[in-house]
């Protein structure tokens, strides 16, 4: 690839939640983004890898796509790998390592694959090879092609920067940001999370609201990549603009420990100011002053924490006292199990796709309280 011509970026996402993040890029301006299994495609240049990491909730990577190509032996790789321009995206200064996958192919020992393209890319280029760089680039092998691309987020991109202190079996800030678009939430109405753990959904909803860029706090790898211009990037970022909420976002937790992560995680984020978090069981909750909005909830399920059988009564009593006190709000409810959704006698409709959250398939169900 070269510094001016298009490539294909690749944003990848848990599966079942690729239709969310494409209707995010849209809305944030990216032209013409493709669904694929497990993500996102856009044609672009560096300045969209740069914004998409700084602006993109639910993306948890941006893959640079170098290089496809079919492949069956490993001499073949051998010779494909060092024909690519490796001088337009790494450094000879920065160090690199190569991390590899195959499947449905003639070549399937991942670490003979890694092998080749780390040899390929030191002795044609002159990068350093090491398991411990930052710089990662990533050799996938499906169906005997080939695709090389380079890991331009470096960390997670759930990894916001903000979250310190964590609370039991936390939800992944991206999948927070996923889950409440799929619920319909735009930023113009309030959200409560009756058991809110750190407060990655009152958080998320708050910086939602109020226009923040979930990058723009953090490093990421495509700052030690050849063509970097730091100034350029500086001026993005100061470029997205910010806004003060016009409704509050609050959270409770029975839990005091969870109360205080989710005050000092809300107050490191910057949305302090338009966040509220009490210590409150689900028997107890009341709505938020104002108008009707959403209550979003990862409550407790019998893969992640807890017995299923003693966590039924838990749901019973969260849904009596949604039905009872919050009438007219909208109620997203996440949950592998949907004996414990329906225990809560809230009129959900049928679920969403199953999407994994830390090895457990999870689902979402939404439903509107009458009143």
């Amino acid at each position: 690839m070269s510094d001016s011509d298009p490539f294909e970026i690749f944003l990848t996402v848990p599966p079942g939640l690729e239709p969310v993040l494409a209707g995010e890029m849209r809305e944030k301006g990216f032209a013409t983004p493709k669904i694929v299994a497990g993500g996102v495609t856009i044609e672009g240049t560096w300045p969209e890898v740069w914004r998409a990491n700084l602006e993109i909730r639910g993306a948890s990577r941006v893959l640079a796509r170098m290089a496809q190509f079919r492949v069956v032996h490993l001499a073949q790789l051998d010779k494909k790998a060092r024909a690519i321009d490796w001088r337009n995206t790494l450094r000879r200064d920065v160090p690199v390592k190569v991390d590899a996958s195959a499947r449905r192919s003639k070549l399937y020992h991942a670490g003979a694959i890694a092998q080749r393209v780390e040899t390929a890319i030191a002795e044609t280029f002159g990068a350093p090879v090491s398991k411990d760089a930052d710089v990662r680039v990533l050799a996938r092998i499906d169906d005997n092609v080939c695709t090389i691309s380079v890991d331009t987020s470096g960390g997670l991109l759930h990894r916001r920067g903000f979250k310190e202190a964590v609370a039991r079996a936390p939800m992944r800030e991206n999948l927070a940001a996923l889950f409440l678009r799929q619920c319909g939430y735009t930023g113009s109405e309030p959200v409560y999370d009756p058991m809110c753990g750190s407060g990655t959904f009152v958080i998320e909803a708050a910086e939602m609201a109020a226009g923040l860029a979930p990058g723009r706090e953090r490093r990421f790898a495509f700052e030690a990549l050849a063509g970097f211009d730091a100034e350029s990037w500086q001026t993005l970022k100061a470029d997205v603009p910010s806004l003060t909420p016009s409704v509050r976002f609050a959270g409770s937790d029975r839990d005091a420990g969870a109360v205080r992560a989710s005050q000092a995680n809300a107050a490191r984020a910057g949305v302090a100011a338009f966040t509220a978090f009490e210590q409150k069981g689900v028997a107890d909750i009341t709505p938020p002053e104002g108008v009707p909005g959403l209550v979003i909830v990862n409550p407790p399920y019998g893969g992640r924490i807890g017995n299923l059988k003693g966590l039924y009564g838990v749901y019973h009593e969260l849904g009596q006292s949604l039905r009872e006190r919050f009438p007219g709000w909208r109620v997203g409810l996440i949950t592998s199990e949907d004996r414990l959704a329906r225990a809560t006698r809230l009129p959900f409709g049928a679920p969403s796709r199953p999407v994994d959250h830390g090895g457990i398939r999870v689902r979402l169900y939404q439903a509107r309280i009458g009143g």
